[in-house]
């Protein structure tokens, strides 16, 4: 086939909204929307991917993994390029943009500052992430777009003005709109969510980002990333009876711990892999975040064009049939680590409370729970999310539902269920998933988030109120769904969460207990069963998609002055040419501290647009080392004792810069920028820690931050809470050359301390800028 034709071909069934262009019909045939959809556009071919994977492989002169395949066919420059694993740095032409509405409040304002007219690269806004699941779909939603009517503007006209496809609220999660849509086998797609990985569950390379890279590669700039390793995860056996593809990467992260996948894409492979639906590859692949990966990804197989197909894109699986030997590991081809996981052994798994690599067999969690002094009583079940919110979940969710009923019970928990799309939860509906859901209990809430990001109004126990529920979610930090401190989240598959919730304790085994029948019967209920996809096709429900207009020179996109929830973008301070002296330690933080801790979500969401209001939230949930408390640390300046951003906005104002000190895998979680905007809005301009998360370390930097680590990891228990710390030999600051740090104690005496960076040369110029975001307007 001509590559122009192929090229054209796979840009007409990858533009945006290729759902409502029944793409399975003719490519003759016209389509139901404006063509101006697919401008612009960069998507990349299958020969211009093979081209690329040819030359890295003959100047590697090795088989290569399907991970790097994807990536380096995606290099900006594939002959010169450096290419070492967990070393160099790459230059990279991503196919696509995605960012969830609250990411894309700064995203967007950061691009809008950029002064580009119109994205260079297909991208979407999909609001998911501001409705606040309080009483059930359709009275969320409805109340969601009154509270957030000035936001929703916002988006839908920037996303008009610059040449973004905007989802409008109700549309579903973000990731299960990728993967209904816009992930296909080979794709390199990039999005302002740490749970973008989803897609590797159709073949694709999908990162989680901050909003400056977004902003980078929605302005045409080659895109980087730190060649990762590869950890292979090879599969054997088959899933059947109980187990379910969430056990696979609960075992994954109870294996590697929530930092072991840094650095590295994990790469499914073997027998097993075809024995998983495609929408279970994607949850595997979107929990990977949870173990630090830089992304997961499955090679393409025949649950994947099956998905393709069901979907409405048989021309992108016949076009994946023809490149497959691009679209899979080559044979003899290494890993960095192997993991053997036989999934006709694997038992269904339990994670948590407060870590999600904590994994425990289903049938011990009730006597670990005893052991621990866990709440056994279940309180409430969840199931859905951007993990765990297909139709084969509700499916199988629902036949446990079916045989409860016809036993006469209902959920002992209270239960609540997230469908993942529109899509999703209108096929549901029609199929009477829903209605047997709602029969055995359950409240259906809106396609959105909800309460897997803290967006619940929880009514049912206090706060403070030690409890516990479970989950088909992907984390469970403390606070993170109910901003309880007390409630003890676990997560695991939605036919667990159904089974518990029905039990209503953590002590039901449903593979060996008995559950007592209305009628006074003993019955155990038989393993779940749900179709991979529906019989009929899916029905698409309410259309939601705005795609943007040929023609925006009309279009304004208003940001008042005085809004409480959104806030244009002033540059920040270029580096003086200075070393950094007599830094104030604000806080040294003790132990975990993810973004959640950093900048938290819940009810914080509605600022996410507004830096200066959000800023308030800023390591409000970290603990003082000092007093082992929260928000309460020592102003140096004072003597009192205030909260985090009270005390850092007094530095400011009296032009006393400070520096975080932190443990080890800072910035764990979600990639929400805004846990590096705040420290760099509100006077930082260090961040110490032993070690770094990928994405929040990436997010700092974008921001004129220094993020550093001790050499020697013991230094962390030389810095005191009212040391000041000194960065010297920034005037010859340099990929690879450590820096210093004078650590000057109260009493007189200093230590100096070695300090390690990963900046390559073109992030050394974001410092020097004061941002990347600077250094673009720089090279402009």
């Amino acid at each position: 086939m001509n590559p122009i034709c192929l090229c054209l071909k796979i840009l007409l069934v990858l533009g945006e909204g290729a759902r409502r262009l029944h793409v399975s019909a003719a490519f003759n045939a016209k389509p139901k929307v404006a063509m101006s959809r697919f401008e612009p556009g960069t998507s990349i071919s299958y020969e211009k991917l093979h081209e690329n994977i040819d030359i890295v492989r003959k100047r590697l002169n090795r088989p290569l993994t399907l991970s790097e395949k994807i990536v380096y066919g995606h290099l900006d420059d594939p002959v010169g390029q450096d290419i070492a694993r967990g070393r160099t740095y790459l230059r990279l032409r991503p196919d696509r943009v995605a960012m969830q509405d609250a990411t894309a409040q700064m995203a967007m304002l950061q691009f809008i500052s950029s002064g580009l007219p119109k994205v260079a690269v297909p991208s979407t806004i999909h609001c998911d992430h501001l409705i606040e699941a309080q009483i059930g779909g359709v009275e969320d939603l409805k109340r969601a777009k009154e509270v957030n009517q000035e936001v929703y503007n916002f988006l839908a006209t920037a996303g008009a003005k610059y040449g973004v496809g905007f989802w409008k609220p109700g549309s579903g999660i973000i990731h299960q709109i990728i993967l209904e849509n816009y992930a296909y086998p080979g794709v390199l797609l990039i999005g302002t969510d740490s749970h973008t990985p989803n897609g590797g569950g159709l073949g694709s390379i999908c990162i989680g980002v901050g909003g400056a890279d977004a902003v980078d590669v929605m302005a045409g700039i080659p895109w980087e990333l730190k060649c990762p390793n590869v950890i292979g995860v090879k599969l054997t056996g088959s899933l059947s009876g109980w187990t379910s593809p969430k056990d696979v990467i609960l075992k994954v992260a109870g294996i590697l711990t929530v930092k072991g996948g840094t650095g590295a894409i994990v790469e499914y492979h073997g027998p097993g892999v075809d024995s998983i639906s495609c929408t279970g590859m994607a949850t595997i692949c979107n929990m990977g975040a949870e173990i630090g990966a830089t992304t997961s990804v499955f090679p393409y197989n025949h649950r994947m064009k099956t998905y393709l197909n069901k979907t409405g894109r048989a021309d992108i699986a016949a076009l994946a049939d023809e490149h497959k030997d691009d679209l899979v590991p080559d044979k003899g081809c290494k890993y960095d680590q192997v993991i053997e996981i036989n999934l006709s052994e694997l038992k269904p798994h339990i994670n948590g409370p407060f870590t999600p690599d904590l994994a425990h067999p289903v049938s011990e969690i009730g006597a670990v729970a005893e052991k621990n002094g866990w709440p056994l009583e279940v309180k409430v079940g969840l199931i859905g999310s951007c993990t765990n919110s297909s139709y084969e979940d509700m499916g199988r969710a629902a036949s446990l539902a079916k045989q409860a009923l016809d036993k006469g019970l209902k959920c002992k928990a209270a239960f609540t269920v997230t469908p993942g799309s529109e899509q999703i939860r209108a096929t549901i509906e029609r199929d009477g998933f829903s209605k047997i859901l709602r029969d055995v209990g359950g409240v259906v809430l809106a396609n959105a988030c909800g309460p897997c990001i803290g967006q619940w109004d929880r009514k049912d126990v206090k706060m403070g109120e030690k409890n516990t529920i479970v989950t088909s979610y992907n984390r469970n930090f403390t606070s993170r769904n109910d901003a309880n401190p007390a409630t003890h989240a676990f997560v695991t598959s939605p036919e667990i969460v159904t089974a518990l919730a029905i039990a209503g304790t953590l002590k039901f085994d449903p593979e060996t207990d008995y559950l007592t029948a209305a009628n006074g019967e003993k019955f155990k209920l038989e393993p779940p069963n749900g179709d991979e996809l529906p019989a009929r096709d899916f029905d698409p429900g309410q259309d939601t998609y705005q795609h943007p207009p040929a023609e925006s020179g009309s279009v304004m996109v208003d940001v008042s002055p005085t809004s409480t929830r959104l806030q244009l973008l002033e540059p920040f301070d270029k580096w003086n040419g200075k070393d950094l002296e007599d830094l104030q330690v604000l806080i040294k933080v003790k132990g975990k501290c993810t973004t959640d801790h950093i900048s938290a979500a819940g009810p914080w969401l509605k600022f996410r647009g507004h830096l200066d209001n959000i800023s308030n939230n800023m390591l409000i949930g970290a603990i003082n080392i000092e007093n082992d408390a929260v928000n309460k640390i020592k102003n140096r300046l004072t003597g009192e004792y205030g909260g985090v951003p009270d005390v850092a906005r007094h530095y400011k104002a009296n032009g006393l810069s400070w520096v975080v000190v932190g443990d080890d895998n800072y910035g764990e979680g979600s990639s929400r920028e805004h846990a590096a905007l705040e420290p760099r809005h509100l006077g930082g301009r260090v961040i110490l820690v032993k070690s770094f998360a990928r994405i929040h370390e990436t997010n700092l930097k974008k921001q004129g931050m220094l993020p550093l680590t001790f050499t020697d990891p013991t230094d962390y228990d030389k810095i005191r809470p009212d040391d000041k710390i000194s960065i010297t030999g920034l005037a010859t600051f340099a990929p690879g050359k450590p820096l210093k740090g004078v650590v000057k104690h109260g009493d007189g005496s200093q230590d100096i301390i070695t300090l390690n960076h990963t900046f390559n040369e073109n992030q050394v110029e974001w410092f020097h800028a004061g941002s990347a975001l600077n250094r673009m307007k720089e090279l402009q």
